[in-house]
């Protein structure tokens, strides 16, 4: 993946030709016209005419996830604010019925959506983009937590240390992104812990993501042998750290030599069928599979890309160490848009958030991949906040910005923030701001608010 940097005067002259052009302008549209929701209006639910029919809600949901302000009286109060402006008919400023009209948007609607807009920018990934022309994917899990309902503690309950009333429902998500652009292909949601709680049990929801092409790029939990022999049967090939279990079997000195500390090796099929799979299934699954095995950069890789001529030992390490780029798309979606923590009291509310904000993010990679084309540079060079911001304020001078001028002015000031060199880069996992000296809440509330009452408030922490 190269691109060379061309002098403003250059890029100006380049947006300015191309901006008009169907691929560039149809990008643009699709983050500022009605026609957004075209692609999913089968989608649509059977709905009269109401204050908010399911795209404006779905718009207004869609601020929320990108505003610092999340909360629906703000969304409400916008929506009225522009309704006053437009010569519309006052409407009231209680969110009680905005609350409704999200309840009745259908989950469907929205992940399809967002997984629509990330096949979107896919297909219009260029060659140059991609990894010796392959379409990498990234696959990396996470945890978010929701507020402390009864429904969401049923449906995703917290871990088994904390006492009852003092923590928050937590839930596990997996995503698959590109990693050419940023963009989510495609995501699942679990819970922390128990039956169905972990990394692999929901990326085998995800399986059909993947293409036969593809070159999929993950951490050593993903490094087992049925999920590597699964990929390898839809011609997708696999580039894993190898598994902490299995570094002590790893011998360089067996197996057919393909370099230094670098050979190909057969895996047999484990002894044991895991709890998840049929016995069927376990039958079908291949006595052995082929994989190499290497040492780059410190670590033991394993992948599936058995040609040393096609795939050298460098150009692995250097398509491994980018496998930091999904941790820094989790945090654009975690900390960028605060998905970190869900607000809705119910886990089906919570679930049709996620996936908003999983939209919210498509969106802003969208005009990042734009940018990214009209200026002959790549989406991973350029800044999600920095696009974010010029999209937000965008937003509020949208009806005296909406000619393809100033079109061109937000691709190129998109363009213009470049992020800096990340290779290597390390950072200690420390804050350094103090938190605010006051205890811990270790009893739940109602219990603390008597205490309170009874013993007055507990001694600042020094």
């Amino acid at each position: 993946m190269h691109a060379i940097s061309k002098p403003r005067s250059i890029q100006q002259a380049a947006v300015r030709n191309q901006v008009q052009t169907a691929d560039s302008y149809r990008f643009f549209n699709l983050l500022t016209a009605p026609e957004l929701l075209d692609a999913v209006e089968d989608f649509l639910p059977a709905h009269r005419e109401r204050l908010f029919p399911p795209t404006e809600t779905l718009s207004m949901f869609l601020a929320q996830a990108l505003s610092d302000d999340r909360s629906c009286q703000k969304a409400v109060n916008d929506a009225a604010i522009k309704r006053a402006c437009g010569g519309l008919r006052l409407c009231s400023t209680r969110t009680g019925a905005y609350c409704r009209a999200r309840q009745r948007l259908p989950l469907e609607m929205v992940s399809s959506l967002a997984k629509y807009t990330g096949r979107l920018v896919d297909e219009q990934v260029s060659e140059e983009w991609r990894w010796q022309g392959r379409p990498v994917r990234l696959i990396d899990g996470t945890t978010v937590t929701m507020p402390d309902t009864p429904a969401n503690q049923l449906a995703f309950p917290q871990q088994g240390a904390q006492k009852p009333g003092l923590g928050f429902p937590i839930c596990r998500i997996v995503g698959v992104t590109c990693l050419s652009s940023g963009v989510v292909l495609n995501a699942a949601m679990g819970r922390f812990s128990g039956k169905g709680g972990n990394e692999q049990t929901l990326l085998r929801e995800l399986l059909d993501t993947f293409a036969a092409g593809d070159v999929v790029l993950g951490d050593s939990f993903y490094c087992t042998y049925f999920l590597i022999a699964t990929l390898q049967a839809r011609s997708v090939d696999v580039l894993f750290e190898q598994h902490g279990a299995r570094k002590r079997c790893t011998d360089f000195r067996t197996g057919k030599k393909l370099g230094p500390r670098d050979h190909q090796v057969e895996w047999p099929k484990p002894a044991t069928r895991p709890d998840w799979m049929t016995q069927a299934q376990y039958d079908a699954a291949p006595d052995s599979i082929a994989v190499r095995e290497l040492e780059a950069g410190g670590k033991v890789l394993v992948t599936s890309l058995l040609c040393a001529n096609i795939a050298p030992k460098p150009a692995l390490k250097a398509l491994y160490r980018s496998r930091w780029h999904v941790e820094l798309d989790l945090r654009s979606i975690k900390t960028t848009l605060g998905m970190e923590t869900l607000s809705c009291k119910t886990p089906d509310m919570n679930e049709k958030e996620l996936w908003v904000y999983l939209l919210a993010y498509n969106l802003i990679r969208l005009l990042m991949a734009s940018a990214a084309s009209l200026s002959s540079i790549l989406p991973r060079q350029l800044s999600f906040k920095h696009t974010l911001q010029l999209w937000l304020a965008w937003s509020q001078q949208q009806r005296s910005c909406g000619d393809e001028n100033h079109v061109q002015v937000l691709m190129l000031l998109i363009a213009q923030r470049r992020v800096g060199n990340r290779s290597g880069r390390m950072e200690p996992r420390a804050v350094k701001r103090r938190p605010k000296p006051f205890p811990l809440l270790m009893t739940p509330r109602p219990v603390a608010r008597q205490d309170i009452i009874k013993n007055g408030h507990p001694k600042k922490v020094k």
